[in-house]
């Protein structure tokens, strides 16, 4: 092959599309793959496409406009840019849908891993007139997993992929070879798509979205009404030719013959492309083309019969008359079942009137953390206080069914919506949660309702989220207040959170300045304890473990990986072993994985991914160094006295999607008193790493200014100071040094000189060996590996395993 020439052909096909035709050749252009050349066929259209596409070539060599004497149509236009490609590979785009960032390279790359493979399928995105973009659920078909490349026996899902020329790569020589061209007419893909999947040697899959495909609001050709539909039909007999001249594809018929009937359903369906009076005929036209094709003996299944039989009968009446019978059917069974469901919540809602009714148990408290998850967060720190502080009131904990497992053998667990949550709701004295309880609550006279909060504020809350709809996403601002207003206690660690909760949450609650339970866990921890976390995560002995903890991204979706994790372990040495945690609100179920398997089976087992470990604090206790960005992870882990570095590299977007306090009026802002070293992007991050910086002597007074400011009552007492007071009334400061049950009063707060947390094992001189340990977790359970394996596999960390402690 000649090394002049373009390794991609892409050919573009353009008529009455000039609204968009420049951002479809941008998207070719400024390609990060750029050996390319880009074919614009203008199709005689009636607009500036023409202009548009010579403008292109005047400024780029690689553009080569092709005007048409005539319209001729979808097909004929593409065939007049396959006489002209002389790529490796032909890629064929509408005018008016792009192509992705990097999805040259990524088609590239993969076809350079899969041997150049005939045929090359990709995945693709539907960009509504609306701008809302919806990936298809056939992407699973496009797994890379299994050998590759293969032939279409080996894999005959494939031929139910959507039925486009725009989301394959086609090698030149075979098309050349096979003599491939486009039909006329308007389903010209059909006797395109299914012969190139059945006459390619060997075909490939990258599971990635290359294309964004545009649905017009009006102007498609699919959503005109014409005749030209009927076309449909000449299209089919086009491709049974084809097979019916190669005996060899003879075991397609079947598949064939019920994309046919699927697809004749579908136009018919269609009201807006059949005109009126020509429904029947177009029936009578697919009875004779399922009669000719049919494969006899082939079994019809599921919601296919139901097609198949309107098309055999061929009847326009009938098939109305089905229509509706099933219609009704389907109706009739949804009525019952909202009948059923409505019959359940006002049962539910009659059960809860009637608790309410009932006297109040003083001696019932009820627990939720982050609307159902599991056992965690201030709430789970203060269930384990009120059992040690409070013993005579019993506890129920609300989550979801998948996260019972968490909680502790002394807790009461019930389901969000069941009877006995509503009867907890209605009963229990003291309601204690980070989030809300549902909506229904009617608090009543006598109920005490603690709010824990999740952490200090960073990022902006409440009120102050007015204006940026990326982060409120429609929050009820009026329903927001009613919620504050059911509020008794609010718990503060500094008075920085005091200041932002009051403005943002304004109602008649007493806020407790008592520092926040989940971090006691932090002064109790021993040397001991920490190696037995960190043996149970799979951190090798010796090694210097990090927590990446990035805060989630309103104006994004999933988790955020912005950091080429392989590249920074490959960078810092064998010595780092990296924990990533991805955000609970990137909605990833306990047992996924977060981040990218490639990455981290390249590292070598150095990457961790932690996602799935029920305890945050576990992994802050088993770490070295944080890495997080905008998350109030940095106030809890600064009670460790273990270094902090913040990776700042979206400040802009950040700021201006959901804001953090930064110049807070009233109280300086985190961010504006950080916590170690900053920085601005990857390659500075690394830099932070390896020269040391992370713990030197600068970051070291950043963290002692940090945690004066904002750790003042973090001393291993916050969750005893809120049960005696919510629950046993107490309110006056406790002398001496008592402490424990016996003691009254609320326990001085020990002074930050004065509180030793547990050194992490890099900040001691020999590291102690697990063993067993006193208050803190019991040996976790055999789901962790037990030790690091000396193969250089990767060390998974299962998600929602975990017998928690008590003691969190």
């Amino acid at each position: 092959m000649d090394a002049l020439l373009p390794r991609f052909s892409v050919i573009v096909p353009a008529h009455g599309v000039q609204a968009y035709l420049h951002e479809c050749l941008d998207s070719v252009l400024t390609q990060s793959f750029s050996d390319l050349e880009l074919i614009v066929v203008d199709d005689c259209s009636p607009d500036a496409c023409g202009a548009i596409a010579d403008e292109y070539a005047a400024r780029d060599p690689r553009v080569r406009p092709v005007h048409l004497p005539a319209n001729e149509g979808l097909g004929p236009a593409r065939n007049t840019g396959l006489d002209l490609a002389v790529g490796d590979y032909v890629l064929f785009l509408d005018g008016d849908d792009t192509l992705t960032p990097d999805a040259l390279r990524a088609i590239a790359d993969r076809v350079k891993e899969t041997g150049d493979p005939d045929v090359l399928v990709y995945d693709y995105t539907r960009v509504l007139w609306s701008g809302e973009t919806v990936r298809p659920q056939r992407a699973t078909r496009l797994t890379e997993e299994g050998p590759a490349p293969f032939r279409l026996d080996d894999r005959p899902s494939l031929l139910s992929a959507p039925m486009a020329v725009w989301n394959k790569a086609c090698r030149r020589e075979f098309l050349d070879r096979e003599g491939f061209t486009f039909p006329p007419g308007y389903y010209e893909n059909v006797p395109w798509t299914y012969p190139v999947l059945m006459a390619a040697g060997s075909i490939a899959t990258l599971d990635r979205s290359c294309v964004h495909y545009r649905q017009l609001r009006r102007g498609g050709i699919l959503g005109t009404t014409s005749r030209r539909h009927f076309d449909v039909f000449e299209q089919y007999d086009r491709l049974f030719a084809y097979v019916d001249a190669r005996p060899w594809l003879a075991h397609w018929r079947p598949a064939l013959f019920r994309r046919m009937v699927d697809h004749l359903v579908t136009v018919f369906s269609r009201r807006v492309r059949l005109p009126r009076g020509t429904r029947a005929e177009f029936l009578r036209r697919a009875r004779v083309h399922y009669a000719r094709y049919r494969v006899p003996g082939v079994p019809v299944r599921g919601h296919r019969r139901l097609r198949h039989l309107l098309v055999r009968l061929g009847a326009h009446r009938t098939y109305r008359a089905l229509s509706l019978a099933a219609r009704a059917g389907r109706h009739g069974l949804g009525v019952l079942t909202a009948a059923l469901r409505a019959a359940g919540r006002g049962a539910l809602r009659l059960h809860y009137r009637v608790q309410r009714l009932l006297p109040l148990r003083a001696d019932r408290a009820l627990f939720s953390a982050y609307d159902g998850r599991g056992y965690c967060c201030n709430p789970g720190a203060l269930e384990e206080a009120f059992r040690t502080y409070a013993p005579h009131v019993r506890t129920a904990w609300a989550a979801r069914p998948e996260h019972h497992h968490t909680l502790p053998t002394a807790t009461r667990r019930v389901v969000p919506g069941s009877v006995g949550y509503w009867t907890a709701l209605a009963r229990a004295k003291y309601l204690v949660t980070n989030a809300e309880f549902d909506t229904r609550l009617v608090k009543r006279a006598g109920q005490v309702m603690v709010q824990t909060q999740a952490g200090t504020p960073v990022k902006r809350m409440g009120l102050d989220l007015r204006g940026r709809p990326a982060a409120a996403r429609g929050t009820d601002t009026a329903g927001l207040l009613c919620g504050a207003d059911q509020w008794d206690f609010v718990l503060s660690g500094n008075r920085h959170s005091t200041l932002v909760w009051e403005r943002v949450f304004p109602a008649g609650y007493e806020t407790l300045e008592y520092g926040l339970p989940r971090n006691d866990v932090f002064q109790r921890a021993t040397s001991m304890d920490v190696d037995r976390l960190r043996a149970s995560l799979g951190v090798p002995e010796g090694a210097i473990a990090v927590l990446y903890a990035p805060t989630y991204r309103d104006h994004r979706s999933g988790p955020r990986t912005a950091l080429d994790l392989e590249r920074v372990l490959r960078r810092l040495g064998p010595r780092f072993v990296l924990l990533a945690r991805a955000h609970h609100a990137d909605g990833a179920p306990p047992d996924a994985r977060a981040y990218d398997a490639p990455a981290v089976r390249a590292a070598g087992g150095r990457l961790l991914d932690v996602t799935g470990h029920p305890s945050v604090e576990h992994l802050c206790l088993a770490s070295d160094a944080l890495i997080t960005d905008y998350s109030s992870l940095m106030f809890d882990y600064a009670n460790l006295d273990r270094p902090i570095v913040l990776l700042d590299d979206d400040r802009e977007a950040y700021e201006a999607a959901r804001g953090t306090y930064r110049d807070s009026s009233t109280s300086s802002g985190a961010s504006s008193f950080p916590p170690g070293a900053v920085a601005r992007g990857e390659d500075e991050l690394i830099d932070i790493f390896a020269t040391g910086h992370w713990r030197g002597s600068r970051s070291t007074q950043l963290r002692a200014a940090f945690r004066a400011r904002f750790c003042p009552y973090d001393d291993g007492h916050a969750a005893e100071r809120v049960v005696r007071r919510v629950v046993l009334g107490e309110t006056e400061i406790r002398t001496g040094t008592r402490t424990g049950a016996g003691a009254a009063g609320l326990p001085p707060v020990v002074p930050l000189a004065e509180r030793r947390p547990v050194p992490s094992p890099a900040e001691r001189p020999t590291a102690s060996v697990p063993g067993p340990a006193g208050s803190f977790p019991p040996a976790f359970p055999s789901a962790f590996p037990p030790a690091f394996p000396s193969s250089p596999e990767t060390v998974t960390v299962p998600g929602g395993r975990v017998a928690v402690h008590d003691a969190l």
